[in-house]
């Protein structure tokens, strides 16, 4: 049995959400100068813009985006570590608020009712996993609402199947428009139950952009709703083009058999995504 006090956990919060809210990840970073390649006239303009301003934003330590985002917090949890100290809700909100403070990072998260501001981006949205091993691994996904407000999930009949599924994934991207801040990277849950299905489609925005599920029936899923999304031709913050969608990354689980859910979640070309393992 390993014994971690939560303030690691606090302390590697803070790092993940410092790095995240400056720069974008190199697999983004290259689906961006790839898309760069393959566009003309205003969407390439478009493109060559977001690309400085990534560039300024690592050089000049300052946010890549304005939406510094809700901060999401994935934790696989080994079950022989023995947690000590705060309760890991307050440890891992202890670290988002130190990094948005330090990093001058826009507080973003109110009631929703009285749309009163928490002035620290707290709560941040924590999910926690029980692995095998002694290890914790944390993933830190910032996440903006243009491109949340443009998620979807909808439950199917089982015999609307895969074409049902793949028509699902891109009229959500249609309806979107340019509201998301495209190329957007789409995260698609399949399966599951209606809130098991939604949080599937969030983790599949952890997977590297370009790496195809193990399961060949699904990788062929998301290279069919990648083809259908960019024939769309909404392209680069809808100026048109070649590429509306760098990706698109799904994950599936067992459901039951009167049902198949979908869910979309949208990401905006600006993926910021940050991993430790302690």
């Amino acid at each position: 049995m390993r014994t971690m006090n939560t303030s690691e956990i606090s302390a590697c919060v803070y790092r993940l959400a410092r790095r995240a809210g400056l720069s974008l990840t190199d697999d983004c970073r290259n689906a961006l100068r790839l898309a760069c390649s393959r566009e003309t006239g205003a969407a390439k303009f478009a493109l060559d813009t977001l690309l400085e301003n990534e560039t300024i934003a690592r050089r000049e330590s300052m946010p890549v985006c304005q939406d510094t985002g809700m901060a999401v917090v994935m934790i696989e949890l080994g079950q022989d570590v023995r947690l000590v100290g705060a309760p890991l809700s307050e440890a891992v909100d202890d670290g988002v608020r130190r990094a948005y403070a330090d990093g001058c990072f826009r507080k973003s998260i109110c009631d929703p009712l009285t749309r009163v501001n928490t002035g620290d981006n707290t709560p941040a949205h924590l999910h926690v996993d029980l692995i095998a091993g002694d290890r914790v691994k944390i993933a830190f996904l910032p996440k903006g609402f243009g491109s949340e407000n443009m998620s979807s999930l909808t439950m199917l009949t089982p015999a609307e199947g895969t074409d049902g599924v793949c028509r699902c994934i891109v009229e959500t991207v249609k309806r979107a428009g340019s509201r998301p801040c495209p190329p957007v990277i789409v995260g698609v849950g399949v399966g599951g139950s209606f809130d098991g299905c939604a949080l599937l489609a969030k983790r599949a925005l952890l997977r590297e952009i370009g790496v195809r599920h193990i399961r060949e029936d699904v990788a062929e899923l998301e290279r069919r709703a990648l083809n259908e999304i960019n024939a769309l031709g909404i392209g680069a913050q809808g100026f048109g083009g070649a590429v509306t969608a760098l990706d698109v990354l799904c994950e599936i689980a067992p459901t039951h058999i009167a049902g198949l859910p979908v869910a979309v979640n949208i990401q905006c070309h600006c993926m910021r995504r940050e991993k430790e393992e302690l």
